[in-house]
C-alpha cells in the first residue's frame, strides 16, 4: 500500500513537471518528426506503386523490343521461348482513301492479345469493344471526320478495303511527346500484307511487347544482340517529363531531411536546457535521500509520457499531411487508392527514436549524475565518456540511408561549413564592433557576446543554421518551378503541322498569317540517321555501359536553315553558310563531337557529310520545334522534304482549323491542346504539394528559432535581475538586449544568406543538374525577415522576462 503511494506521488509529481511546460517542446519536435517522415513515406508509398502501375500501362507492357526492321526468325524464337506473355506490332504511316476524301494516317498493327497493360476501348453501335480483331478498322475520331466515314463505310488503306468498325475511344501509351499524339488507325496484324503499304525503304516500326518474370526478361534481353536499328524501352528509360518526376521526390527526400535536421536540432537544445534547468532539483533530491533508480523512475515516467504523446500525435499529423499532400493528386491517383501498410509508421517511429536516443539519452544521463554537492556550490559537469557513443544510433543508419543521395551530403556539408564561418565571423566581427565608439546599450550588448566567445559561437551557429535551411528550401522550391515553367509557357505552340509538301506551303502559310495565328517559322523535314564522325562508324562513339544515345538509335528529323533558331542558344562555335551542322549540346557531349568534326549522314539512301560549326542548348520542353542536327541549305536543299510548322490555336480557331484540314487533307495536324492542360494541371498538383512540405519546413524552422531564443532569454535572467540590483533602469535592459540580438539577427541572416546560396548552387548544379544564379533580392530578404521574427518572439518574452523579474527584485 506504501509503495502503491509512492508510485502515486511520483506519477503525479512527474505530470506537474510536464505542465510546468519545460518538455514540451520535446514533444512537439518528435512530433514534427514523426509527422513528416510518415506522411511523406505513406504517399511516396502510394505514389510509387501507382507510377511503377501507370509506367507500365503506358508501355502497354513490362518491355518492350523495338526494331526499324522486321524481327528475325532468331529473336522471334528467342521472345516465344521466354516463357513471357507477348504481343506483337507494327505501326506504319499510308494513306487512307474515302468516297469524300483522303488523309496520311499512322496505322497500329496489332494482335488480339493487345494490349498486355493499359485499355484500349474502341466504341461502336453494338457497345465497347477492348480488342482488335481480324479484317476490322478503328479510326481515330479526326482521322473519321477528316474522311467523312460512319460506321460500316469501306475506306481504303494502302491497297485494301477495310469497313470501319468504329471509332477509337481510349488508347494506351499515350505520352507527353507530341510527335507521338498523330491520329492513328487499328487494324489487326493479319490484314497488314493485305494493305500493301510495307515496301523496302518504308518507315515502319515492329514492336514486341513482353510482360513476366523480371529475370526472364533480363535473360532474354541477354540473348538478343541489338542492331543499331534495335532498342528496348521500359519504364527506367529516360524521358524529359519523368525529369519533374525524378526532381519532385528529390525535392520532397530533401526537404523532409532539412526539417529533419532541424526538428532534431530544436530537441537537443531544449533536452539541454531541460537539463541545465532541473541540476539543483536533482542535487537537493539526492541530497535528500533519492536514489538513482528512484530519479530513473521520476524521468523515465516524463519520457515514456512525452515520448507516447508525441508518436500517437506524430501518427495523426502525420496521416492529416499525407492526406493533404494527396489533395491536388485526386485526379492522378486510382480508386480504390493502394494502401501503404504499417511501413511508414514503423519507419517514422523508428527513425523518431534513433534521433531522441542520443538527444534525450545524453543529457539525462548527465542529469542523473548529478552530485548532491551541487545544493551548495556549482560542480563542472561530468565529461559522460563512453555515453557520446549514442550519437552514433542515428549516424549509422543515416549514413546507410543516405549513402547515393547527393542532395543531402551537400546541405551537410553546407550545415559543417556554415557553423564553422558562423563562429569566425562572429569572432572577428563583435571583437571589431568593441574596437568602435558606440552607445552605452551597444557597448554592454558587444560586452556579453565577447565574454563567452564559445557559447557566442554556438548561438550564432545554430540561428544562422535555421535561417539558412529555411533560405535553403524555399530557394530550391522557386528554382525549380521557374524551370518547370518552361515545360509548357503560356504562349508555347499548342499545334503542330507536318508533312506541308512544297507546292502546299505558301497557301497553308499565308492562312495562318491571314487570321492572325501566332506560329513558327516553317522547317523542311527529311528524315536519316548519323552514321559516321570522323570517317569512323558512329556506333563506337556510344559510350558502354550507358543507354545508347537517340542519334545513332532511330532515325531522326534533319532540316535546314540560313539560320538558327533565335530560341536556341549557341555555345561555341558559330554558324557558316555552307557545309556546316550544329548539333544540340546532350548529343555532342555524348559523342564527344568537337568543332570542326566532319559527320557522314544517310539521308533518303542518300550519303551526305557536313562539318560541325556550332553547338547549341535546347530546350526541349518549350514545345517549339527543335532538332539535333541543323543543316546549312547547300547540304539538304536537293533532299526532298515535308515541311513542319507550328502555331498556337485558340478556341475561336477550331473553325478554321477544320477548314484547313478539309483543305489540305495530306498535312497532318497534331492538336496538343488537351496535353497542354494536362501538363499544366500536374504542374500545378506538384506545386501545390512542395509548397505543403515546404511550409511544414517552415514551421520546423520558426519552432527552432523560437526554442533558440527562449533558451537564450532563459539564461539571461540572472543578468537582468543583476543588472536591476545594480540600478539599471528597464529601458536600459531592453536596449541592450535588443541591441545583442539585432546583431545577432543581421549578422546570421548575412551568412546564412551566403551559407544557402553556396548549398542552392550546389544542389542546383550537381544535383539536378539545372542553371544557377544568384538571388539577389534574399540577401536583403533573410536579415529582415531574421530581424522582423526576432522582434516578434523578443517582444513576448522581454516583456514576460523583464515582469518576472522585478517581482523576484520586489
Amino acid at each position: 500500500m506504501k509503495h502503491q503511494g509512492l508510485n502515486t506521488r511520483l506519477m503525479r509529481w512527474s505530470v506537474d513537471e510536464i505542465r510546468q511546460g519545460q518538455l514540451w517542446p520535446i514533444a512537439i519536435s518528435l512530433t514534427l518528426i514523426i509527422a513528416c517522415i510518415f506522411g511523406l513515406a505513406a504517399l511516396a508509398e502510394r505514389m510509387e506503386q501507382v507510377i511503377v502501375k501507370q509506367g507500365k500501362d503506358a508501355l502497354t507492357a513490362d518491355t518492350v523490343y523495338i526494331s526499324a526492321n522486321p524481327i528475325s526468325e532468331r529473336n522471334l524464337s528467342y521472345i516465344d521461348g521466354a516463357g513471357l506473355d507477348t504481343s506483337y506490332y507494327t505501326r506504319f504511316a499510308t494513306m487512307a482513301f474515302s468516297d469524300e476524301g483522303m488523309q496520311l494516317i499512322t496505322v497500329k498493327a496489332v494482335d488480339g492479345r493487345f494490349p498486355l497493360r493499359g485499355q484500349l476501348t474502341l466504341g461502336s453501335s453494338q457497345g465497347n469493344r477492348y480488342e482488335v480483331q481480324p479484317g476490322e478498322l478503328w479510326l481515330d475520331t479526326r482521322i473519321a471526320e477528316q474522311l467523312n466515314v460512319t460506321e460500316g463505310d469501306v475506306v481504303t488503306v494502302g491497297d485494301a478495303d477495310l469497313l470501319v468498325s468504329g471509332v477509337i475511344l481510349e488508347e494506351p501509351g499515350i505520352s507527353f511527346n507530341p510527335f507521338q499524339q498523330m491520329p492513328t488507325a487499328y487494324i489487326h496484324q493479319d490484314s497488314v500484307s493485305q494493305t500493301g503499304a510495307i515496301q523496302l525503304g518504308s518507315r515502319v516500326q515492329f514492336r514486341a511487347y513482353l510482360v513476366g518474370d523480371e529475370g526472364r526478361i533480363n535473360q532474354l534481353k541477354e540473348k538478343i544482340e541489338l542492331t543499331p536499328s534495335d532498342r528496348w524501352r521500359d519504364q527506367s528509360s529516360g524521358s524529359r517529363t519523368n525529369d519533374i518526376f525524378d526532381r519532385t521526390t528529390q525535392y520532397l527526400s530533401l526537404t523532409v531531411a532539412i526539417i529533419i535536421i532541424m526538428a532534431a536540432t530544436t530537441l537537443v537544445l531544449t533536452c539541454q536546457n531541460y537539463v541545465q534547468s532541473r541540476r539543483q532539483t536533482v542535487a537537493m533530491l539526492k541530497s535528500l535521500g533519492a536514489s538513482k533508480h528512484w530519479l530513473i523512475r521520476w524521468l523515465s515516467i516524463q519520457t515514456l509520457f512525452l515520448v507516447t504523446l508525441a508518436i500517437v500525435a506524430g501518427l495523426v499529423l502525420g496521416m492529416a499531411l499525407e492526406s493533404l499532400l494527396r489533395v491536388p493528386l485526386t485526379d492522378l491517383l486510382p480508386e480504390p487508392l493502394p494502401g501503404y501498410g504499417v511501413r511508414p509508421a514503423v519507419l517514422a517511429v523508428m527513425s523518431s527514436l534513433l534521433i531522441g536516443i542520443p538527444a534525450l539519452g545524453i543529457p539525462l544521463y548527465k542529469l542523473i549524475s548529478v552530485s548532491s554537492v551541487e545544493v551548495l556550490q556549482s560542480v563542472d559537469e561530468k565529461r559522460g565518456g563512453w555515453i557520446h557513443l549514442l550519437v552514433l544510433v542515428p549516424i549509422v543508419p543515416l549514413l546507410i540511408a543516405y549513402r547515393d543521395n547527393q542532395l543531402v551530403w551537400i546541405v551537410l556539408v553546407g550545415i559543417v561549413g556554415l557553423f564553422l564561418v558562423l563562429g569566425a565571423i562572429s569572432v572577428v566581427f563583435t571583437y571589431l564592433l568593441s574596437k568602435l565608439s558606440l552607445p552605452v546599450s551597444m557597448k554592454l550588448a558587444v560586452s556579453r557576446i565577447n565574454r563567452s566567445k564559445r557559447h557566442t559561437g554556438l548561438q550564432y551557429g545554430a540561428l544562422g543554421l535555421s535561417l539558412m535551411l529555411l533560405t535553403t528550401i524555399w530557394l530550391v522550391r522557386s528554382d525549380l518551378l521557374s524551370d518547370w515553367q518552361r515545360t509548357l509557357p503560356p504562349d508555347a505552340p499548342n499545334a503542330f503541322a507536318l508533312n506541308i509538301a512544297e507546292y502546299e506551303k505558301q497557301a497553308y502559310l499565308e492562312v495562318l498569317d491571314s487570321n492572325g495565328i501566332q506560329r513558327s517559322q516553317a522547317f523542311p523535314i527529311s528524315r536519316g540517321r548519323l552514321t559516321e564522325i570522323n570517317g569512323e562508324d558512329a556506333q563506337l562513339r556510344q559510350k558502354p555501359g550507358v543507354e545508347q544515345e537517340d542519334a545513332l538509335s532511330r532515325e531522326l528529323n534533319f532540316t535546314y536553315a540560313s539560320a538558327l533558331p533565335t530560341y536556341n542558344d549557341v555555345l561555341s562555335g558559330e554558324w557558316t553558310e555552307s557545309n556546316g551542322v550544329s548539333v544540340e549540346k546532350d548529343v555532342a557531349d555524348n559523342l564527344n563531337l568537337q568543332i570542326g568534326d566532319v559527320l557522314g549522314f544517310t539521308i533518303n539512301g542518300q550519303q551526305i557529310s557536313a562539318k560541325v560549326n556550332s553547338i547549341r542548348f535546347v530546350e526541349w520542353r518549350d514545345m517549339k520545334p527543335n532538332f539535333y542536327f541543323i543543316f546549312t541549305p547547300d547540304v539538304l536543299e536537293k533532299i526532298p522534304s515535308a515541311w513542319l510548322v507550328s502555331f498556337r490555336l485558340e478556341d475561336k480557331d477550331n473553325t478554321l482549323i477544320g477548314e484547313l484540314s478539309r483543305n489540305h487533307p495530306t498535312v497532318s495536324l497534331m492538336d496538343i491542346r488537351l496535353m497542354g492542360e494536362k501538363i499544366q494541371s500536374l504542374l500545378s498538383q506538384i506545386v501545390w504539394s512542395i509548397t505543403v512540405l515546404a511550409a511544414l519546413g517552415v514551421l520546423a524552422g520558426v519552432l527552432l528559432i523560437f526554442t533558440l531564443l527562449r533558451l537564450s532569454l532563459s539564461q539571461r535572467q540572472a543578468e537582468i535581475r543583476l543588472y536591476r540590483t545594480l540600478g539599471a533602469s528597464r529601458k536600459r535592459i531592453v536596449q541592450t538586449i535588443w541591441a545583442e540580438y539585432g546583431i545577432m539577427a543581421i549578422t546570421a541572416g548575412v551568412v546564412a544568406t551566403l551559407g544557402a546560396e553556396m548549398v542552392v548552387g550546389s544542389i542546383m548544379t550537381f544535383g539536378f543538374e539545372l542553371p544557377w544564379s544568384w538571388h539577389l533580392s534574399t540577401w536583403l530578404a533573410v536579415p529582415a525577415i531574421a530581424f522582423v521574427t526576432l522582434a516578434m518572439v523578443l517582444f513576448s518574452l522581454i516583456r514576460q522576462m523583464l515582469t518576472t523579474s522585478q517581482k523576484q527584485f520586489a
